[in-house]
């Protein structure tokens, strides 16, 4: 076999696979660009705020409990009836960025306002945001914290300060600190995988 030859055959295989992926892709969403793997991985849900913690325990962009950070989970609901239920705004953010063909019809976030043990779900178009201030943030250095009555916001921003705020501001304000929550996050993991290290090695 000549050597021209030996080089085409890894690149026809590479060339077959990422066919066979873009045939997946478009099997799972024919009727947009999204790739197959950013796809919502839960199946269709008519009424996905109902028990979500107990349907959707696991963030599915950085695996954190659900129920441990129910105060800033965020559950979005697609058109085409598939759920995704993220553990904070910040990867809500990511999840409405990577599906940009596939429109919200609906979107809940945990309701600070509420004195229960677990935050319930409130849409976002009658929540109220704290941006930032001593609340510490899931996900990213810069809290966004939601609130389904502007005065209880107003009493959370009078003790904790940060800014007042709707969805589309808080959800700037995510893409916003993206880069450089990303980089804490990596920062972090790495840190905590050296140290597991260590503590195996002792």
């Amino acid at each position: 076999m000549k050597r021209r030859d030996m080089l085409r055959m890894p690149l026809a295989a590479a060339a077959g696979s990422l066919a066979s992926t873009a045939g997946l892709a478009q099997q799972a969403c024919p009727a947009d660009g999204t790739p197959a793997q950013f796809v919502p991985k839960k199946p269709a849900d008519a009424n996905p705020q109902v028990n979500d913690i107990e349907k959707y325990p696991k963030c599915p962009y950085c695996g954190m409990d659900r129920k441990q950070n129910h105060h800033t989970r965020v559950l979005i609901h697609y058109s085409d009836g598939l759920p995704d239920a993220t553990c904070s705004l910040h990867c809500a953010a990511i999840s409405l960025s990577i599906n940009i063909d596939r429109e919200p019809k609906a979107t809940w976030v945990a309701d600070n306002a509420s004195g229960s043990e677990i935050k319930p779900l409130v849409e976002v178009d009658q929540a109220a945001f704290l941006i930032g201030g001593k609340i510490q943030g899931v996900m990213s250095a810069r809290s966004k914290m939601a609130y389904g009555a502007s005065d209880a916001a107003k009493a959370a921003q009078a003790v904790n300060g940060g800014e007042l705020a709707g969805f589309d501001k808080a959800l700037l304000a995510a893409y916003v600190d993206m880069a450089q929550d990303v980089s804490m996050i990596r920062k972090n993991r790495e840190e905590r995988r050296k140290r597991m290290m260590q503590n195996k090695e002792g």
